[in-house]
């Protein structure tokens, strides 16, 4: 079960397999089935969450009701809410399977001890931590600057594989519009307008 993630960490940095093999005895693995969750809002996230197979959904609830998602974790994406993990606090979101997921989870004691028995991990969150920085400020500043139709295009570009997964409305609401303006935008697309 942790062909994945020895394969996406050594993308990242090297590792031997005699650190890998004493990383792997601080993950508990987990089958999550479609629909059910791995953590809700107000409990703390006491794992951080890596995902060998399926896909999952980060998503809060505003005061009126309304989704929104704030990522989606396919195959060899992290998931977790880093300020509730690293401080204990109640988290914001919830986070969904969208699909049966195999997903390997590492309590906060166990990251910390990972971290200082192999310090590679530690230059590997730091390196996934700062990307995920990164693409969060590009997300963000392209919701402020660029149409809807250019985000929706931007993730049919960069995630093809998430648009025929995930069901309309929760693309739209990740793109923060109505299913209504993503139909739109969809059938504009289709027709070459």
């Amino acid at each position: 079960m942790f062909d994945f993630l020895q394969q996406k960490v050594n993308e990242t940095i090297s590792i031997s397999e005699e650190e890998f093999e004493y990383a792997k005895t601080l993950f508990l693995p987990k089958k999550l089935r479609k629909r059910r969750f791995l953590f809700e809002e107000g409990e703390p996230c006491i794992y951080t969450t890596f995902v060998e197979k399926g896909l999952l959904r980060s998503y809060t609830i505003d005061e009126k009701g309304s989704e929104h998602i704030l990522q989606f974790a396919m195959q060899g994406w992290w998931s977790g809410d880093l300020y509730s993990f690293l401080t204990g606090e109640p988290s914001e979101y919830n986070i969904e399977a969208l699909e049966d997921s195999e997903l390997l989870l590492i309590t906060k004691e166990s990251w910390d001890q990972l971290l200082k028995e192999v310090p590679a991990f530690e230059r590997y969150f730091r390196i996934l931590i700062q990307n995920n920085l990164i693409a969060t400020q590009r997300r963000l500043m392209g919701t402020f600057s660029t149409t809807a139709e250019e985000r929706y295009q931007k993730m049919l570009k960069e995630f093809p594989d998430v648009i025929q997964r995930v069901p309309l409305h929760m693309i739209a609401s990740y793109l923060g519009v109505t299913r209504e303006t993503l139909s739109r935008i969809r059938s504009q697309i289709t027709s070459g307008s």
